[in-house]
């Protein structure tokens, strides 16, 4: 019975010994455990690196794609189907569709609408034939200075047969405010002989033949058949020219080339409305020199916006006639101007 319980203890004892041994192992096989781990990740750098030089060769082959998308084939190819401006409407800007520059244009004249309800022609007139000679008068200068003038004018001559028979150095002297009045006299003179000998004092309502009078081309023969007879015409007067150019409707720089292509983004019905409100928001905030752009109700349609003042406690400074509190250029305003908040103009000399 000794023995065998003693061989028990021999056994157990070495069952412990048996026990404690694989406890031992792992503590001597760590150092070659992390010399295993240092050789793979060793072995995994080329092969990172590998993996990146293919990341980045994509871009490289990617980059020469791009370059066609700055000129689409399918713009280019619209391009070159449009016909000459005089007949149709100019080239959309670079990046922008025709549908997507005739909904932007439309826009722009529905916002002005808003902003100019009470748009008219700023020259004082009470029949065809004033408007068609202060309409000459008005070249080189300003609407304003014209009607400070015209009353003495019409006050002297109301008829083209008075005026067809007037003293040239008598309407000179009238006419000196207005500047090149020389060259003035002589076109309002001719042009009242004109009407007086073949149309028998009365403007024609035609466009043919108001271009035919002395001193008048298309943009004097526009406003007078807008707004003395109800008959659509765009005015490409100097205002109309830089503010559709600004506003990239056309690259156009030909009056007639700007007529054509404008008109061709609006039905003919919205021409004489369309032309009031660009002249108007041209001598108004979109300036030449200082646009006042901080100031401006249509600077999100604008691709121009930023070449002017931004600021908008600046740019209200800029603002000009009955947007800046000051009067409009006609003496005798429509009544709905007046009732905006409009004021008439004061007379020649007037401080």
């Amino acid at each position: 019975m000794k023995k065998s319980s003693a061989s028990k203890k021999t056994a157990s004892a070495k069952g412990a010994a048996a026990e404690k041994a694989p406890v031992e192992k792992p503590a001597a096989e760590k150092p070659a455990a992390k010399k295993t781990a240092g050789k793979k990740a060793a072995a995994k750098k080329p092969a990172a690196k590998k993996a990146a030089a293919k990341k980045v060769a994509p871009m490289k082959r990617q980059a020469p794609a791009k370059k066609p998308a700055v000129v689409p084939k399918k713009a280019a190819a619209a391009v070159k189907g449009v016909a000459p401006a005089k007949t149709v409407a100019a080239k959309p800007p670079r990046g922008e569709s025709r549908t997507a520059l005739v909904r932007r244009a439309r826009r722009i004249d529905r916002e002005l609408a808003e902003v100019y309800p009470y748009a008219h022609p700023e020259l004082d007139f009470e029949n065809p034939f004033q408007l068609v000679v202060a309409t000459v008068l008005s070249a080189q200068t300003t609407d304003l200075r014209v009607n400070q003038t015209t009353p003495a004018l019409f006050a002297k001559y109301p008829t083209p047969e008075d005026l067809a028979a007037a003293v040239p150095e008598e309407v000179e002297e009238i006419l000196r405010p207005t500047g090149f009045f020389r060259a003035k006299t002589k076109s309002v003179i001719g042009l009242s002989k004109a009407l007086a000998e073949d149309f028998g004092g009365e403007v024609p309502g035609r466009l043919e033949d108001l271009v035919k009078l002395p001193g008048v081309g298309r943009k004097t023969a526009f406003v007078v058949l807008g707004n003395a007879f109800g008959r659509p015409g765009i005015t490409v007067d100097t205002h109309f020219q830089r503010l559709v150019r600004r506003w990239r409707w056309t690259e156009e720089t030909d009056p007639d080339k700007i007529e054509a292509a404008v008109g061709a983004l609006f039905p003919k019905s919205d021409w004489t409305d369309l032309s009031h409100h660009v002249i108007w928001h041209g001598r108004r905030i979109c300036h030449a020199r200082k646009p006042a752009c901080g100031a401006c109700p249509i600077a999100p349609l604008c691709p121009a916006y930023g070449e002017g003042e931004t600021d908008p406690e600046k740019a209200k400074k800029l603002l000009k006639y009955e947007k800046g509190g000051l009067p409009g250029q006609r003496l005798k305003p429509p009544q709905s101007y007046l009732d905006a908040g409009g004021k008439p103009a004061p007379p020649l000399g007037a401080g």
